[in-house]
């Protein structure tokens, strides 16, 4: 591995946990009692963009065992921001759907978050930085997704 990638992976590594860690702050500043938690909140994205999945593409999707997985969507179906239906084709599967009530969650603890970011961008970034922060998602979507 050349040293410009080991730099590289180390400022990449740092900057996305710096801005990781400070958006948590701001949407937990405003989270109530039983709020969604951030790994509640990655599975109602993935749903949200994706459509009904099994717990086992959820967790490949994220990256963490089914059992982790399991324990998230009971949670989320306690709360009735997902369900569980037979899998269209097979119906010893199941698959996880979001809820109207999950997605009324999930607009709403994004706020916070969204707010602020909309704000410094807004404030603080030109129109050719905000440009290229934007050519960065994809990128930064498949880093995350080979990690």
């Amino acid at each position: 591995m050349s040293d410009d990638l080991t730099y590289v992976s180390q400022e990449l590594r740092a900057a996305i946990g710096r801005v990781a860690r400070r958006l948590r702050r701001v949407s937990s500043e405003g989270d109530a009692e039983g709020a969604v938690k951030f790994t509640e909140l990655l599975v109602l994205l993935r749903l949200s963009h994706e459509g009904a999945l099994s717990p086992t593409e959820i967790a490949r999707h994220e990256k963490v065992t089914s059992q982790a997985i399991a324990a998230v969507v009971r949670d989320l179906e306690t709360c009735g921001l997902v369900t569980r239906e037979a899998h269209s084709t097979d119906g010893r599967r199941t698959v996880i759907a979001l809820t109207r009530a999950g997605r009324a969650a999930l607009a709403s603890h994004d706020q916070a978050a969204a707010r602020t970011m909309v704000e410094v961008l807004d404030e603080r970034f030109s129109s050719g930085e905000i440009r290229r922060l934007t050519s960065a998602i994809p990128l930064l979507n498949r880093l995350a997704d080979l990690i």
